[in-house]
C-alpha cells in the first residue's frame, strides 16, 4: 500500500511555491520521489523551498512566474517539459486575498473583482489548460490538483476571495470530467484556518490559540499537513478519485465559527 504513495520518476509543477503551503506541498512531493520546479514571483522565496529539498537530498529547480499571465504559465509548463521532459503533477495553489477594499457591494470596483479573480481562479485555469495539453501528448495521464478556500464553501465580506474560491472547486470538477477520458485526474485542496509558518513572538502565539480555540480540534492546521494530502491526491493511491473537494480544516465547517463550546445564556420571556 505505502508503495502507491511513492512518487519516484514522476515531474511536478508546483505555483506559490516559495512559502507557506506551497512550500509544504512542494517539498513533501520531492520527499516522496518527485522532480520538482518550483514557481513564484519572487525569486529569493524559491531559490530557498529548491535549496531546502536539495538539502534533503530532493531534485529541483526554480522558474519566476506571474499566474495571473497565461503566457507565463506556459512558459512554466514549457521550462518543466525542457529540463525533465514531461509533466505528471500539477499544484495550482498560488494565490491571494488582494488588497482589503472598504466598500458594500454596491460599490465593488470592477478592478478589485477582476483582480481576485484573475490571482485565484483564472491562474488555475491557465494551469490547469497548460498541464493538460502536454499530459494528453504524453498519453499515461496525470494529476491536477488546485487549491481554493473554506471561505468558497461559506462566504464572508471580501466576496471576491470566496467566490473565486468557489470557481475553484467548479472548476475541477468540470476539467477532471474533461480529461477523465485521457486519464488525468483533478482534484481540489480546500485548506481552513492553515498557519503558513510557525507563529513568531507571544502575540503571535496567543492570537493561534485563539484563533485555534473555535475549531473543534482546537489548533489551527500546520502548513505541512497540506503536504500529505498532496502526495495522496498526486500518487496512484488516489488513482480512483476525480472531481472531488477535500477539505483540510480540522472539522471547522462541520463545527462553524462560534467558540467551541459555546452556549449562549438567554432568558426566555413568558
Amino acid at each position: 500500500m505505502l508503495e502507491r504513495l511513492r512518487l519516484d520518476g514522476r515531474v511536478a509543477v508546483v505555483t506559490g511555491a516559495g512559502r507557506g503551503l506551497g512550500q509544504a506541498m512542494a517539498k513533501a512531493l520531492a520527499a516522496a520521489g518527485t522532480r520538482v520546479v518550483c514557481a513564484a514571483r519572487t525569486q529569493a522565496q524559491i531559490d530557498q523551498t529548491v535549496a531546502e529539498i536539495r538539502a534533503d537530498g530532493g531534485t529541483a529547480i526554480t522558474q519566476t512566474c506571474d499566474v495571473t499571465q497565461s503566457k507565463q504559465v506556459d512558459a512554466l509548463v514549457d521550462r518543466c517539459i525542457s529540463e525533465f521532459g514531461r509533466i505528471d503533477i500539477m499544484v495550482a495553489n498560488a494565490g491571494g486575498g488582494g488588497a482589503p477594499v472598504d466598500a458594500e457591494f454596491w460599490d465593488y470596483p470592477d478592478d478589485a473583482f477582476d483582480a481576485v479573480l484573475a490571482t485565484n481562479l483564472k491562474s488555475n485555469f491557465y494551469s490547469s489548460r497548460a498541464a493538460a495539453r502536454h499530459m494528453v501528448s504524453q498519453g499515461d495521464g496525470g494529476s491536477i490538483i488546485n487549491v481554493a478556500s473554506g471561505t468558497a464553501l461559506r462566504g464572508n465580506r471580501t466576496f471576491a476571495y470566496p467566490t473565486a474560491k468557489g470557481g475553484v472547486i467548479s472548476l475541477s470538477k468540470s476539467a477532471a470530467n474533461m480529461l477523465a477520458p485521457h486519464h488525468i485526474r483533478v482534484n481540489t485542496i480546500v485548506p481552513g484556518f492553515v498557519l503558513q509558518a510557525p507563529p513568531q513572538g507571544d502575540v503571535a502565539e496567543q492570537v493561534a490559540a485563539q484563533r485555534g480555540s473555535r475549531i473543534p480540534v482546537r489548533r489551527l492546521g500546520e502548513w505541512w499537513e497540506l503536504g500529505p494530502l498532496c502526495v495522496y491526491l498526486a500518487s496512484d493511491a488516489s488513482s480512483y478519485v476525480t472531481g472531488h473537494a477535500f477539505t483540510i480544516d480540522g472539522g471547522g465547517l462541520a463545527g462553524g465559527l462560534g467558540p467551541v463550546d459555546f452556549v449562549p445564556q438567554h432568558e426566555l420571556g413568558a
